[in-house]
């Protein structure tokens, strides 16, 4: 692992597997034994190397603070895609009280090694964050969910809202976190199955991840329409929109585990 004199920046990635204390003796230490693995897959999946951040670990619960060096936008983007996929791919071989669902929190700030740990409010800043409420009702409103994910104002603002990933602010809700002396601004996203479900903390920041749920503010014409149920071909129209054509380019090796993907022609 690097180390490092004094306080640097640094940022800081913490995970929470949710009631972690309602499972039995055996899927506890499963849950210890597979969190590790999970973590590591996710972030060679990223291009991240796990071994050179400094990890603090108790029991259910993780937390890495890695030197920021211009890889952030990957942690928010890549590695929390890659995450969800082995979290998808590990639960759908299990028994529903046996899956393990987290909540996770990207933070950065300045942080020094001590001798007992992590010192900086940063650290502090990044526990609040992962005991925020939001967290445990983003979880709590979409069971299919396997990740709820908060980033810190900063790090949404300097990475997101900053166009460094494919993520857009609209992939996120605004919520206020209050625990004990913390209150801070911060951004909630619950990656679902191919979509983002945004907890309801403030209405019309994000959309409602459901295509038969009008958006707050979303022109009627540009809703998109299912067919009627009991007819052939529901929820499939062969009528061609160009303005709704997305194009994308891709270079080397793609993870397209969970992925869905869809065909057309322009003369329908």
């Amino acid at each position: 692992m690097a180390e490092w004199p004094g306080f640097r920046p640094c940022t800081c990635i913490a995970v929470d597997a949710q009631a972690y204390g309602s499972k039995n003796d055996r899927n506890q230490s499963e849950l210890q034994h597979e969190l590790p693995r999970l973590l590591d897959r996710a972030a060679r999946g990223a291009g991240l190397d796990r071994s050179e951040w400094q990890i603090q670990r108790t029991g259910d619960e993780q937390l890495a603070v890695r030197r920021q060096d211009g890889s952030e936008p990957r942690l928010v983007d890549d590695y929390v895609r890659h995450l969800v996929a082995e979290l998808r791919h590990h639960n759908a071989q299990r028994v529903p009280e046996a899956r393990m669902r987290l909540r996770a929190v990207i933070h950065q700030g300045l942080v020094e090694l001590a001798e007992n740990g992590f010192a900086g409010s940063a650290v502090v800043a990044t526990a609040r964050l992962l005991t925020a409420r939001p967290l445990y009702d983003a979880l709590a409103a979409h069971p299919e969910a396997d990740l709820a994910l908060l980033l810190s104002d900063d790090v949404y603002r300097s990475v997101v809202a900053g166009g460094h990933t494919t993520l857009t602010t609209a992939d996120f809700t605004h919520v206020t976190v209050q625990v004990k002396e913390y209150e801070a601004s911060a951004w909630l996203r619950v990656p679902t199955l191919g979509t983002t479900a945004a907890a309801s903390q403030e209405p019309g920041t994000a959309g409602t991840g459901n295509p038969a749920v009008p958006v707050p503010g979303e022109p009627a014409a540009d809703r998109p329409r299912t067919a009627a149920a009991g007819t052939a071909g529901a929820g499939v129209t062969h009528e061609y929109r160009a303005h709704q054509v997305n194009v994308t380019h891709m270079t080397g090796s793609v993870d397209a585990r969970g992925a869905v993907f869809g065909f057309g022609s322009a003369g329908g």
